[in-house]
């Protein structure tokens, strides 16, 4: 199971190569969150209505090994927008993928995300 949280990693919008068009902006539920793949990594992708900004990370919990961030609770912590697993309620900015429950071993990667003429791109290295 540790290959697969593996092939997971940060991406800074300064290093993206490819900006990969996950869908419009129709496709994700105001203040939610909906699953993308891309090549074999599943994406989790956030319209954070409330604050006016959008986030993607992997959608793998680190805890469980489940495929279920898509489906967590979004919201602020000490204006740190963060993602709630719905599995085991552990806490992480959406902005750099730390642990913001107090267990440093487990985070997130964490891409940048754009819109473009109401179409919403997540970046990647490759």
């Amino acid at each position: 199971m540790e290959n697969i949280l593996n092939k997971y990693e940060t991406v800074r919008e300064s290093e993206v190569t490819v900006w990969f068009k996950a869908g419009t902006k129709a496709d994700f539920p105001a203040d939610g969150g909906n699953c993308i793949k891309y090549k074999d990594k599943q994406i989790a992708v956030f319209n954070f209505e409330r604050r006016n900004e959008w986030y993607a990370c992997q959608n793998l919990c680190p805890h469980k090994m489940e495929m279920v961030l898509s489906r967590g609770m979004i919201g602020s912590m000490e204006d740190i927008p963060k993602i709630a697993c719905p599995l085991h309620k552990n806490t992480f900015s959406l902005k750099d993928g730390s642990n913001l429950s107090g267990n440093d071993d487990l985070k997130i990667a964490t891409y940048p995300v754009k819109i473009v003429d109401g179409e919403v791109f997540v970046g990647f290295l490759e």
